[in-house]
């Protein structure tokens, strides 16, 4: 399989006419070999316009989903930045490429373990793995500019927007069954925030993830 052509492809049919016109998104998705980050076994798929299953229900999302949330976030080069479940490690990888720091925090052992192994393999120092629950609130590793949370929620924890300092953004996929919607929420002031609904998607929840009260009768 010619990977390079391919990449091309993936970039040129999916990711432009995705609205997704940032040089640096772009030339990251060149940079960074996402087919090292699929399982072998989907190896072929690597470029493909689909979810892609990495094990115990997860998956990786879509191009077209990586390459708009990075566009959305704009990264620079000082930021930290808390990513909540490492998943594939490819997100990981984009997000580490253009920031200072990214803590990862991924539940399943092995999904942690296998990034990490190519976190290694590819020279990326500046990622630092976690194992653990995160999907209502991270408390350790200090404070964090930017925060993506890579599986969706059906609520937005409190908890997460209270963490935001001026300017700090937060990208997570918001809602519940088909009505979801990926959410850029940027802190404009203490306690004052924007929201953007950027487009429309559908794609696994986080476990343990906020949910809204449920009435019983």
């Amino acid at each position: 399989m010619d990977y390079e052509q391919a990449r091309f492809n993936m970039v040129e049919q999916q990711i432009r006419p995705w609205d997704v016109l940032d040089p640096k998104v772009l030339d990251l998705l060149h940079k960074v070999k996402r087919e090292d980050y699929v399982p072998q076994v989907y190896r072929s798929l690597a470029f493909v316009d689909m979810e892609i299953p990495i094990g115990d229900g997860e998956v990786m999302w879509a191009p077209k989903i990586e390459a708009r949330a990075l566009q959305a976030l704009q990264l620079r080069s000082h930021e930290r930045v808390l990513e909540v479940g490492t998943g594939s490690g490819y997100f990981t990888a984009l997000l580490a490429h253009q920031a200072s720091v990214v803590v990862s925090v991924e539940l399943r052992t092995e999904l942690k373990n296998e990034a990490e192994r190519k976190f290694k393999a590819h020279g990326l120092t500046n990622i630092q793995s976690r194992l653990g629950d995160a999907a209502q609130d991270w408390t350790d590793d200090g404070g964090f500019y930017v925060i993506v949370l890579t599986g969706s929620t059906p609520l937005l924890p409190l908890a997460y927007l209270n963490r935001l300092s001026p300017g700090g953004r937060l990208f997570a996929i918001v809602g519940e069954g088909d009505a979801m919607a990926a959410t850029l929420v940027t802190c404009l002031a203490p306690s004052t925030y924007r929201t953007d609904r950027l487009f429309e998607t559908s794609v696994p929840t986080l476990k343990n993830a906020l949910v809204p009260e449920r009435f019983i009768f």
